[in-house]
């Protein structure tokens, strides 16, 4: 767990309830149950590569990333991590130990670059969730959303081959109305996103190229050439081999 050293100074009340209430699952709480939390919470900054917790810790926070990018990923028995999600700023995790006795964290978690997260005390969070109905609601809502993604995301490691899985990749960041951005992660990083080895992301990412319907430059610069081809190659599942 992330030590006290890497702590930065303490916000103000006033700071924390702001900082909460722009999280959807808590825009429902009165500012009398808001501050509740906000007494409970700290800020943590945390250095690219520093991890915040580690899988089989005990679980006592729910988790609101402020600012930087997070990956939540699960240690094979080789030593690879294994990325489960990417997480970017406004998004809250940690949310599926509220409910359970005596809850570990099922999976670790990193800062892929400079981030903050306010650390919310679960058993504090959990007497808030009694009085509100609400929030009850948008939390359950939020676990299924993340539920049913993560079923999504096994349909497409199961039937679809790596080059598919790179092409809805590429296309799931590309911004609306543009056809070139910025990677937000190193090619390692999406790479364990989706399954494959970083020389199998190369070689498809060079395939691409010679089609004629990516690009990426070594300053991970996209650029889609062919939005059409890129969609129909999302769309392609893996042949059931008999």
């Amino acid at each position: 767990m992330l030590q006290d050293p890497h702590q930065r100074p303490p916000a103000t009340l006033q700071e924390l309830s702001a900082v909460l209430r722009r999280a959807t699952i808590f825009s429902r709480l009165t500012d009398a149950q808001l501050q509740t939390l906000a007494r409970r919470t700290r800020l943590v900054r945390l250095a690219g590569g520093e991890i915040l917790f580690r899988q089989g810790d005990k679980a006592r926070a729910l988790y609101l990333l402020v600012q930087g990018q997070v990956k939540l990923y699960r240690t094979s028995a080789a030593g690879d991590d294994v990325i489960i999600d990417l997480l970017d700023a406004g998004t809250t995790f940690g949310e599926t130990r509220v409910f359970l006795e005596n809850p570990h964290c099922h999976l670790s978690c990193a800062a892929l670059d400079d981030a903050e997260v306010a650390t919310i005390d679960l058993p504090t969070f959990l007497t808030v969730l009694h009085d509100s109905v609400e929030t009850c609601l948008l939390l359950l809502r939020r676990i299924s959303e993340r539920a049913e993604r993560h079923v999504e995301d096994i349909d497409h490691l199961a039937l679809q081959s790596g080059t598919c899985r790179v092409a809805g990749y590429l296309l799931g960041q590309l911004p609306p109305g543009r056809n070139e951005y910025v990677l937000k992660v190193s090619k390692g990083v999406m790479a364990s996103r989706l399954a494959i080895r970083a020389e199998t992301l190369s070689r498809i990412l060079r395939q691409l190229g010679a089609e004629g319907i990516v690009s990426v430059s070594s300053r991970n610069i996209v650029r889609v050439h062919s939005r059409q081809k890129l969609q129909r190659l999302t769309s392609q599942t893996e042949q059931i081999k008999r």
